[in-house]
């Protein structure tokens, strides 16, 4: 009841072309509403396996999000002005739902076994958080606590796919070691030996790991780049100008990324971010105008790509690249972007490519389509500019 209180105080046929176009509308207006520039977050995770016998994992995690059993792409001031106005047994049921949640995601085990832990959210009864911080009621950690089973050889961790890709920090206290490593949604890390780390892993394993990521920034979070791609296919009936442009874009954006990665080139986040959001709109505006692939386009769509490619540096970043196989997880991770593009291709010819030869396939499809992407362009533009 106390709790409550504090927190309250603190803080094809006719019909199928109309009926794929309100499809795409409604898709197009979630994308404006609620995607941000590289929406792939990671969660970012660490673990301390103490000397004294005891374990403490914390995971970054929008527990207001998992508390109200809604996406945490809502706007945050929603969320917390929602759990804030709940009545006290309410309020501690979603509390209570947010545990059940986090338990059935997350498996932290020592040796095959699930650790008998504690799920607590630190930062729930935290005062006012500080002005630019994302207001919230029941914080950003998710803390598991628990015992190290005696004789315990080997630590690993999971959590499921809803919870995306994880960044594992583990602190072995009497190791006096520090162990990193990427997981790929839903995948368990590899068996941690206490007190003795973790193996590196093989060339093999970070091919396969980034390749994933790779895919997956495109597939199905990288809304900004799909919406890119989509104004590409969408210029004409024809698959020619489309290889030209798809060509130009992967040639620059595959520059720009192995030259960011090196730290040989760099530009601020809000400017690459609002100029990705403009070569949307500009790409799309351009399919309204012509019909044709004009001579200039292809290096537009390639100055485009550079743009494209410092973002996808960005997460790279955020990822970190594992040292002894920088080469093959920057060549990997590439190779996983093309493969998300060339779903994002294959998706639109099965949905519209049917339609090409159709009449009316630039009056029903292109310029309608190319219409709500353009708005949807410059709607990031104008949000990413003024942060």
């Amino acid at each position: 009841m106390n709790l409550k209180a504090s927190i309250v105080k603190q803080a094809p046929p006719r019909t199928s072309v109309p009926a794929l176009a309100c499809v795409a509308c409604l898709t197009l207006g979630n994308f404006a509403t609620s995607a941000l520039a590289h929406p792939f977050t990671i969660t970012d995770t660490i673990a301390i396996l103490k000397s004294d016998g005891t374990f403490q994992v914390d995971m970054r995690i929008d527990v207001d999000a998992l508390a109200l059993g809604v996406s945490s792409a809502l706007p945050s001031e929603e969320l917390a002005e929602e759990l804030r106005s709940m009545p006290v047994d309410e309020f501690m049921r979603s509390v209570e739902r947010a545990r059940r949640t986090i338990e059935r995601r997350v498996r932290v085990r020592f040796d095959d076994e699930i650790a008998d832990a504690s799920v607590d959210f630190p930062e729930m009864s935290a005062a006012e958080r500080p002005p630019g911080e994302e207001p919230t009621v029941l914080g950003t950690t998710v803390r598991f606590t628990g015992r190290i089973p005696p004789n315990a050889r080997t630590f690993t961790f999971f959590a499921s796919r809803a919870l995306s890709a994880v960044h594992l920090t583990i602190f072995d206290q009497p190791a006096t070691s520090a162990t990193k490593m990427i997981l790929a949604p839903g995948e368990e890390s590899p068996p941690y030996a206490l007190g003795v780390g973790a193996a590196p892993p093989t060339r093999l394993d970070v091919l396969g790991q980034y390749v994933v990521l790779g895919f997956e920034h495109i597939l199905p979070k990288g809304l900004d780049h799909i919406l890119f791609v989509l104004g590409l296919f969408l210029l004409s009936a024809k698959l020619r100008p489309l290889f030209w442009q798809i060509t130009a874009f992967t040639v620059a954006h595959s520059v720009t990324l192995a030259l960011s990665t090196y730290g040989m080139l760099s530009l601020p986040s809000r400017l690459v971010e609002t100029m990705i959001a403009m070569s949307i709109a500009y790409v799309a505006i351009e399919n309204v105008l012509t019909t044709k692939l004009k001579p200039w386009r292809p290096a537009v769509v390639f100055m485009f790509g550079l743009l494209h490619g410092l973002g996808f540096a960005g997460v790279l970043r955020e990822l970190g690249l594992p040292r002894g196989e920088f080469l093959t997880a920057l060549i990997s991770f590439n190779v996983g972007v093309e493969l998300g593009q060339i779903a994002v291709v294959l998706a639109a010819l099965v949905a519209v490519g049917w339609l090409r030869d159709w009449k009316y396939y630039r009056r029903v499809v292109i310029i309608p389509s190319s219409l709500m992407i353009a708005a949807v362009g410059l709607y990031w533009s104008v949000t990413r500019a003024l942060g």
